[in-house]
């Protein structure tokens, strides 16, 4: 039998996925994390750490990061130019203050890549943007239009209360 089923170049085609980091409610770890997986090909089906079949990121909003604790303060960013006494250090919010949002943004998200010869690849396929306006709207297939509140509420109901609601049972009293 082959090995080769279903890995077609539909498979490996590369859909483009937005995210808009200001009105999601998960901290920065959580959201880098979502999108290193997208940007590994892990959500997919055909995914092999040897190949690159990650997919596009398009996040916006990254003016409006969200953090945890006083991460924002206390957290810090280092840099070293190989030469002695040129150790440079900058906490995340002058990081913010200097670079923006979006670089933070990258720095969590390439951390949490694997470091090998297809971590920059990936990297270049994550396009963060400050404001929520970007180049990229006509590769944009398909936009979760659903608020995250709005899943979080849906998810909250168990399918009892869902098959009670359907028959038109609910708010009857005996």
């Amino acid at each position: 039998m082959s090995t080769t089923v279903g890995k077609t170049a539909l498979a490996y085609s590369r859909q483009w996925h937005y995210v808009d980091v200001g009105t999601d409610p998960r901290s920065l770890g959580r959201i880098a994390s979502s999108i290193a997986i997208t940007l590994m090909g892990k959500h997919k089906p055909i995914y092999d750490p040897s190949t690159d079949c990650g997919d596009y990121v398009v996040a916006v909003g990254c003016h409006d990061i969200r953090t945890t604790g006083k991460k924002r303060f206390q957290k810090k960013y280092y840099s070293h130019s190989t030469r002695p006494g040129s150790l440079k250090e900058l906490t995340m919010d002058r990081m913010i203050a200097k670079f923006g949002g979006a670089e933070i943004l990258r720095k969590a998200v390439s951390g949490m890549l694997p470091k090998n010869k297809l971590r920059d690849v990936r990297l270049s396929r994550l396009k963060a943007f400050e404001g929520l306006s970007h180049p990229y709207q006509r590769n944009l297939l398909k936009m979760n239009t659903v608020s995250p509140k709005a899943i979080l509420a849906q998810q909250s109901q168990t399918p009892i209360q869902d098959a009670v609601e359907s028959l038109g049972v609910a708010g009857k009293s005996a």
